[in-house]
């Protein structure tokens, strides 16, 4: 790759998590029998003419907004003419050259590096039926035959077109992962990638370093995995590097990625604009904007991801990586908030991100569901603060609260896990620990500090973790006269 350096760009499609479907009733669903949800409109019997979904005009307002893009006062839909199975008017209900939004940014983060990415343009259409190939691929090569789930057909579908801002393919994979963040946080749509909730293409080209020029492109077509994502990327850059070094080039067109071979191959050639013979949809009249509509949306809007990551770093002296990972999803960001309101926020950063994320994962829960409660986490947190109870001993509490549905307080005195504070009865354990190991007392007190340690830990194994550490070490050096 010396010498060269890819140019990437997204086009990022999501349903929108409406009842009904773009131009109809139908209901939006997934998983149910084939075919159950469709009408004379999405099945498009002639004389059946469609009718906007004002939901979905909310939802796709509300993302160009949070995207920072110009809500356009007038927008067309267009009819995109294309015939394949799955479009059963031979046509694609769209938006060509007057979009419902333009000229945003999304900003990301990639490590601790904050990067912005232009956005082209955000505009409104359906979504096709759903191909169900035959045999164990699942893919039309190698398939007998294929049949049609119109269920899916007319669903809303969003697209978020980027311009050819992305530098790599981790970046292009923080990308998609941080706005599926804030489209979810939106309450547009859920995002499942596995029903195909969200899915992209992305389309790359690489070109001499330093170079403005854009290089000829190909498109990695209906992905929905951030990984084989960043595979196809990673695959698809060395290869249109080495014919370009051998002095060849690259074909515009449409690649597959294999991710079991790692590698891409050629599905057909790239169609432009004009392959698609856009034109008026003349069965919908313009949709124009009412200002005061858009501004309803605006001052309704959730606090975003990126705004919420900064006021954690500000508000609660977080890191900026902390901030990220407890700010980044909303279910997460205010379990965390609501136990931090009651205990040191610091500490119950470290609490959140490590105990208790491995508990929900391990239990198969989302955040907020369970019997560990921010309060209780927020107690946990303050008995360690209060030195009731040791850490090691609090990681005792926390398993045992994830299973009683018990306070922590409760706990602790239930089994007998409160921290021991007490010089005297701590005092007897130490001169045990010391008179116990001869050898080790006379090498501490020859000079070997580290020995401390020893001791130390010596005597909180027999106190089963309950010693007071600070306690503990003070008067295991009294008792070896240091």
């Amino acid at each position: 790759m010396s010498g060269w350096e890819p140019v990437i760009g997204l086009e990022v499609h999501v349903e929108l998590a409406t009842q009904t479907k773009m131009f109809c009733a139908c209901t939006v669903s997934f998983g149910d029998p084939p075919n159950l949800h469709t009408c004379p409109v999405c099945l498009a019997h002639p004389g059946a003419l469609p009718v906007v979904n004002q939901r979905a005009v909310e939802y796709a307002v509300r993302i160009a907004l949070a995207l920072g893009c110009t809500v356009r006062p007038r927008n067309v839909f267009h009819r995109k003419n294309y015939f394949y199975p799955d479009l059963p008017k031979a046509y694609q209900i769209s938006q060509y050259d007057e979009p419902l939004a333009v000229d945003g940014a999304f900003d990301y983060w990639v490590g601790d590096e904050r990067l912005s990415c232009r956005i082209n343009r955000v505009h409104m259409e359906e979504d096709a039926a759903k191909l169900v190939h035959s045999g164990e691929s699942g893919r039309i090569a190698g398939s007998d035959y294929s049949l049609v789930d119109f269920n899916r057909g007319g669903t809303p579908l969003i697209e978020i077109v980027t311009e050819p801002d992305i530098a790599s393919p981790e970046a292009a994979r923080e990308f998609l992962n941080q706005m599926r963040n804030l489209l979810v946080e939106l309450g547009v749509s859920q995002c499942i990638m596995e029903e195909g909730q969200i899915r992209w293409d992305a389309n790359i080209s690489v070109r001499p370093a330093g170079s403005t020029t854009l290089g000829v492109r190909t498109e990695l077509k209906n992905m929905n995995s951030f990984r084989f994502l960043q595979q196809a990327l990673e695959s698809e850059i060395p290869r249109q590097t080495a014919i370009l070094e051998a002095g060849g080039t690259i074909d515009q067109e449409t690649l597959h990625f294999d991710p079991e071979t790692g590698t891409t191959s050629s599905l057909r050639s790239k169609e432009e604009a004009h392959d698609y013979r856009y034109f008026p949809e003349p069965d919908l009249v313009p949709l124009v904007m009412d200002p005061a509509f858009v501004e309803e949306i605006r001052a309704a809007q959730p606090e975003l991801p990126a705004a919420r990551i900064e006021r954690f770093v500000r508000d609660y002296g977080l890191s900026r990586y902390d901030a990220f990972v407890l700010g980044a999803q909303g279910p997460l960001a205010r379990f965390y908030e609501a136990a931090a309101s009651g205990a040191d926020p610091k500490l119950t950063a470290n609490w959140t991100m490590g105990e208790y994320l491995a508990h929900i994962n391990a239990a198969g829960l989302e955040p907020g569901h369970g019997h560990v409660t921010p309060a209780r986490l927020a107690a946990l947190v303050g008995l360690v603060v209060d030195g009731v109870i040791s850490g090691s001993a609090a990681k005792q509490v926390f398993a045992l609260m994830a299973e009683e549905r018990a306070e922590p307080q409760e706990i602790v005195e239930t089994h007998g896990l409160g921290q021991i504070s007490d010089e005297g009865a701590l005092d007897a354990v130490v001169a045990r620990v010391v008179a116990d190991n001869p050898a080790q007392a006379d090498q501490f007190r020859a000079g070997k500090e580290q020995l401390l340690g020893y001791f130390v830990g010596l005597v909180m194994k027999a106190t089963q973790g309950r010693a007071n550490p600070k306690l503990a070490n003070d008067l295991v050096r009294k008792a070896l006269g240091k």
